[in-house]
């Protein structure tokens, strides 16, 4: 069905083929006909930060921003669910068009910073959600508020998701919101993961849990960087780290429609970029805590490579675009461990 759509699909506009295909998703779960879509999912659990996941691949966050189809993305197989990115008030994001196809090199730049409806509203999303699968729920900061101030943003955040979620993403890795990327550097980093942990342990004796917190980071590092916030990461005891985002790089689509666009860049040309970070926070960190791989996975072949690296679970978004649900089954099989 998706081999049918997808040529429909591409010549609507990015954001409203998005809209569409998510509501498609939705009608379909809400009369049993996930089956039409969904592919078999080899069984292949994994234990990672604590939690229990059913496999390994897993949907990044970006495509539900609001919690809103939970329930009808989980029907296509993910390991979990990753939502978000939210920010304590509502924010509509950059101006459109902020979404571009690049087909010639199955990529995608967005430069959509952070639009959602606020932590209230995904909360109500969450409250609503039948699915009670390993959750993520991708937190950032809203872009009126100073730099200087994030820790303010991430800490609401963290308080209000902390009873919904499975794990709780830190986003500071997005090129589309001002000076965001800032928050890598040493001493920003040191002091918001301070706080972040500071707060995860008083909230784990308020709810009697404990949620694990991953950081998501940038493809845009040198080695010298990977090394500091892998140091930072074991001093801090973090639980996880999501390597990676999206790159400023145009390495490869300079030249393509679309390709001087400004925003993050995924999908395939991001594959290489990403699996070098892994590869490198991987010997940085030396099992200490968990890598979850992201960044240009189109394949099979694609999901292990990242197993390969060092990533103990794999996400998925910009793939699902141009491959469709088949590629949750197609990454599952490829990482299944025999």
């Amino acid at each position: 069905m998706f081999s049918l759509l997808r040529p429909a699909l591409l010549h609507l506009d990015p954001e409203a083929a998005h809209h569409f295909t998510l509501n498609s998703l939705n009608i379909l779960h809400t009369l049993g006909l996930n089956g039409i879509i969904a592919h078999h999912i080899p069984n292949d659990r994994r234990t990672v930060m604590g939690l229990k996941f059913p496999n390994p691949v897993g949907l990044a966050a970006g495509l539900d921003k609001n919690g809103g189809y939970i329930d009808s993305l989980a029907a296509l197989g993910f390991g979990f669910i990753e939502i978000g990115t939210v920010t304590p008030l509502p924010q509509p994001g950059n101006p459109k068009p902020r979404l571009f196809r690049l087909p010639q090199a199955s990529a995608i730049i967005n430069r959509m910073g952070f639009n959602n409806d606020g932590v209230d509203a995904l909360i109500a999303n969450v409250e609503r959600a039948r699915y009670r699968g390993i959750l993520g729920i991708n937190i950032g900061k809203n872009a009126a508020t100073p730099i200087e101030r994030a820790a303010d943003d991430y800490l609401l955040c963290l308080r209000k998701v902390y009873a919904y979620a499975s794990y709780i993403t830190v986003n500071i890795s997005s090129p589309n919101t001002k000076n965001l990327r800032q928050l890598q550097d040493e001493d920003a980093l040191n002091d918001l993961l301070a706080q972040l942990k500071t707060e995860q342990q008083k909230l784990a004796d308020t709810h009697g849990k404990y949620v694990p917190i991953a950081l998501k980071i940038a493809p845009d590092l040198d080695n010298g960087q990977i090394a500091q916030i892998a140091r930072l990461l074991m001093q801090h005891h973090i639980d996880g780290v999501i390597a990676t985002n999206t790159t400023l790089s145009r390495d490869g689509v300079e030249n393509l429609p679309h390709g001087a666009e400004t925003g993050g860049l995924s999908g395939a040309p991001l594959r290489e970029k990403s699996t070098a970070v892994i590869r490198r926070l991987a010997a940085e960190l030396k099992g200490t805590l968990p890598i979850i791989g992201v960044g240009g996975i189109l394949s099979g072949a694609d999901a292990a490579e990242k197993i390969q690296a060092g990533a103990s679970l794999v996400q998925i978004y910009s793939g699902l675009i141009y491959r469709g649900p088949a590629l949750v089954s197609d990454a599952c099989t490829a990482i299944r461990t025999p």
